[in-house]
């Protein structure tokens, strides 16, 4: 082959190419010059993912060869002798030996790296500061990686679980299929944690998921653990590891790219990693799915934060201080408060952050009543110097006027984001703020000014680290609630109220559980709603939220109740309810809420400003609720009737409820367990079953679902208890399809299910759960003429048992 060169010239740099029709990945063709042209297409959105981040990297001089005859991979830290005196780069010092490493800023740097064929670029999860130094990682990566037998359905099945508590710890992660075999999430961080920090959160976080699913998932990274599961795992939060870049290329046998992904994307049956000329192709019509990552991130390490500074102020003329250059890196929490006899007197509010003081000018200066809020104007950084700043700015220059130091000291920091910032500030003795206060720091952009910011005194809070908050917060449902897993009633009938006056009852309502986490923060108040599983549905569910924070007298308040969507007469519906689950988009929300309006029944109060009521028994608990909730368009406390089944029972069918809950009046709550003290009566039979296969339907319904197979756990096995094909709408059919095809698998889940019923069918991983109505039980054990209700999302597998018949 004729060697091919060419000298070009990239952003103002020149660059030697050579050997580009030097085919790389044999099995596709694709040659140097198409991956030259690649990384020239992706470069605005891979640049942002590597800014700043020492760069390893992994070279095929000679390209990836063949499975028969794989190619020579080098792997490469410290930069080669010769590297362009332009490409920027930084120094870590390793145990052994120090090591200088590119930084992939500019799309020059990334043209030299293909030229040297340097196909894959991984990176940590930290920057450089401006001063050279590392800085705390400002992402959270875990990496979804699938065992033998596992395939990129289940690594997705298992992102959305681990989606589910990240949102919980207010962390919105985004998925990347690795170009390999698995998926990777990324999560936004704030730098306000360190990577041992991150590090252990993040694990922490996978053994709480293999904790949960240890059929599907495994944390530890032994190879011999790892078959048929997938392994998060939490290890690149090290500071020492590294993760490829998203849009680096792969050493495949063909030209496989790490690619962020649109959770709908991760959701589709056709999921699929993507090649080179795949990725072309949508980054035509796409913008970048990891791009809300970038928020948080700042410019390039010699962008000059104190140029604005230095542009107001003259050195010969001021005697504040004026260093010269960027600003050096600091990782302080030193914060001052200056008292400015300026044209009119303010407060400049400034915290030590990343080498600079972030500023806001106080016009009335710190608030002192949580029910009043002031104006806090961001204006520009200063250097650290000016926290010891005291003197008068003469007449004439920028900020004329007396400076003095009304408080100084320390600031503890809980959140720090483009558009809030919460800490408590520790003053000194005697200082203007007469103790700790904690603040927040909240842009409103009021009167069209981008600077405007309001300041809010909030109420202290506990001393603890933010790592330990972190991690608290993917189980603690609110800031003055501990958790709380709602009691669960056992199926009964009337022979079992022996004795009827020591029974209250109530209608048993056909919604979603639902417990409501309700706080008060000075003049803000909050609502949580956490279903049975602790899955946070608060935004699905906004007139509920609305109704709670209007219709509670209480501080804080901790409600069990019911989730129903009325239907025709009022009447709870089921299957109307189906279609406000699931949804967090806001604009899915308000679609649905127009046509499909909500209730929250609260039929229990668990705690009442900060006291837990579940020792008490349900006399007590139930007056407490009567008096606390004033109840509102959305939020009602339903009657109970005392010691008089016959009324509660004809009552309900004449509403067409399901039945009732009869709780005996002097039980406590027991949080998490089923129990007698509690007992459902129904008028008719229904059963909570595990979707294990589906079969496919004949007719119109050929190309879609005939019938689910349906099983009940019994121990370690399912056992199988029969097949529904009624009580579909065709959107229903479609819905089932699309949620059951991911979880597709090649051996029947169940126990015992017979060969006529197995016969075509599609199995699936039996981790749904849905609800039937049935006429009785056969002597086999199977449900005779069922007919779907819905799909129960508040409900686990475990959760599952058998419901004995209820009385005629």
């Amino acid at each position: 082959m004729a060697e091919t060169k060419q000298v070009v010239l990239v952003g103002g740099r020149r660059i030697r190419l050579t050997n580009l029709d030097k085919v790389l990945y044999p099995e596709t063709g694709t040659t140097k010059a198409d991956v030259l042209g690649y990384y020239a297409a992706v470069a605005d959105v891979l640049i942002p993912h590597a800014r700043n981040r020492p760069a390893t990297r992994k070279r095929w001089v000679h390209g990836v060869g063949t499975p028969e005859d794989p190619g020579q991979v080098f792997f490469e830290k410290n930069l080669p002798a010769g590297t362009p005196d332009w490409v920027k780069r930084a120094r870590i010092e390793h145990t052994t030996r120090d090591a200088v490493y590119p930084l992939v800023n500019d799309l020059a740097t990334l043209t030299w790296l293909a030229q040297m064929a340097a196909l894959e670029i991984h990176v940590p999860q930290w920057q450089f500061g401006r001063g050279g130094n590392p800085k705390n990682p400002d992402r959270l990566v875990l990496d979804l990686d699938p065992g033998e037998g596992v395939t990129l359905a289940e690594c997705a099945e298992v992102a959305r679980l681990a989606r589910a508590i990240l949102r919980d710890m207010d962390l919105d992660p985004i998925p990347v299929t690795s170009g390999s075999k698995g998926i990777h999430l990324y999560a936004a961080l704030d730098l306000s944690h360190t990577s041992d920090q991150v590090s252990q959160v993040a694990h922490e976080l996978a053994r709480a998921l293999e904790a949960d699913h240890p059929d599907l998932i495994v944390s530890d990274m032994k190879i011999a653990r790892r078959a048929g599961k997938v392994l998060v795992d939490w290890s690149q939060n090290n500071a020492a590891k590294t993760t490829i870049t998203p849009y680096s290329l792969r050493g495949m046998f063909r030209p496989m790219v790490a690619v962020p992904r649109t959770w709908r994307e991760l959701a589709s049956p056709r999921l699929e990693q993507l090649d080179l000329e795949q990725v072309l192709t949508r980054m035509k019509r796409r913008r970048d799915p990891l791009e809300s990552l970038l928020g948080a991130r700042e410019g390039p390490p010699d962008e000059d934060r104190l140029a604005a500074y230095r542009g107001k102020r003259d050195q010969a003329r001021t005697p504040e201080p004026v260093p010269e250059g960027p600003a050096a890196s600091s990782s302080g929490r030193s914060f001052v408060i200056q008292e400015h006899h300026a044209r009119r007197l303010h407060y400049d509010l400034r915290f030590e952050r990343d080498g600079v003081l972030v500023s806001w000018a106080l016009p009335k200066g710190v608030p002192t009543d949580p029910a009043r809020n002031h104006l806090a104007v961001h204006t520009e950084d200063h250097p650290l110097e000016y926290g010891f700043f005291e003197g008068t700015i003469p007449a004439g220059e920028y900020g004329a006027g007396e400076v003095t130091i009304w408080d100084s000291g320390e600031y503890e920091l809980e959140k720090w984001r483009d558009d809030e910032v919460i800490a408590t500030l520790h003053g000194e003795p005697g200082g203007g703020l007469g103790g700790p206060r904690r603040i927040a720091l909240i842009h409103t952009g009021r009167d069209g000014d981008e600077k405007n910011w309001l300041i809010h005194l909030m109420k202290a809070a506990s001393p603890a680290s933010r790592a330990t908050a972190l991690a608290a917060t993917a189980t603690t449902p609110g800031a003055t609630s501990r958790p709380y897993s709602p009691m669960l009633a056992a199926l009964g009938s009337p022979s079992d109220l022996r004795e009827e006056d020591e029974w209250s009852f109530e209608m048993k309502w056909d919604g979603i559980r639902a417990i409501a986490y309700l706080a008060t923060e000075g003049t803000e108040r909050s609502v949580r709603l956490l279903t049975r599983k602790g899955n946070d549905v608060t935004a699905a569910y906004p007139e509920i939220v609305d109704g709670l924070i209007s219709g509670v007298r209480a501080d804080s308040a901790v409600l069990d109740g019911e989730v129903v969507a009325p239907g025709r007469g009022g009447r709870p519906d089921f299957g109307l309810l189906q279609a406000r689950m699931g949804l967090s988009a806001p604009r899915d929300v308000r679609a649905a809420r127009a046509g499909t309006p909500v209730h929250f029944m609260a039929f229990d109060l668990l705690e009442l400003d900060g006291e837990p009521l579940t020792g008490h028994s349900y006399l007590e608990r139930r007056r407490a609720l009567e008096s606390t909730v004033t109840g509102s368009a959305t939020v009602q406390v339903p009657p109970a009737f005392d010691g008089d089944f016959t009324a509660a029972f004809r009552s309900s069918l004449e509403l067409g409820l399901e039945g009732v809950i009869a709780k005996q009046r002097e039980g406590d709550y027991l949080a998490g367990r089923r129990t007698r003290t509690w007992l459902k009566i129904k008028h008719h039979r229904s059963q909570e079953v595990v979707v294990g296969g589906w079969r496919p339907g004949n007719g119109r319904r050929s190309d879609s679902i005939g019938a689910l197979l349906l099983g009940i756990p019994d121990g370690e096995s399912l056992r199988y208890v029969g097949r529904v094909g009624t009580g579909f709408r065709d959107r229903d059919l479609a819905d089932a399809l699309s949620r059951l095809t991911p979880l597709a698998r090649k051996t029947s889940p169940f126990a015992d299910v017979p060969s006529i019923d197995a016969r075509g069918a599609t199995w699936v991983r039996p981790v749904l759960v849905g609800e039937v109505e049935f006429a009785e039980w056969t002597s086999s054990g199977r449900l005779r003429q069922p007919s779907w209700r819905g799909w129960r999302p508040d409900k686990s597998p475990a959760d599952v048992v058998r419901e004995e018949p209820a009385p005629n």
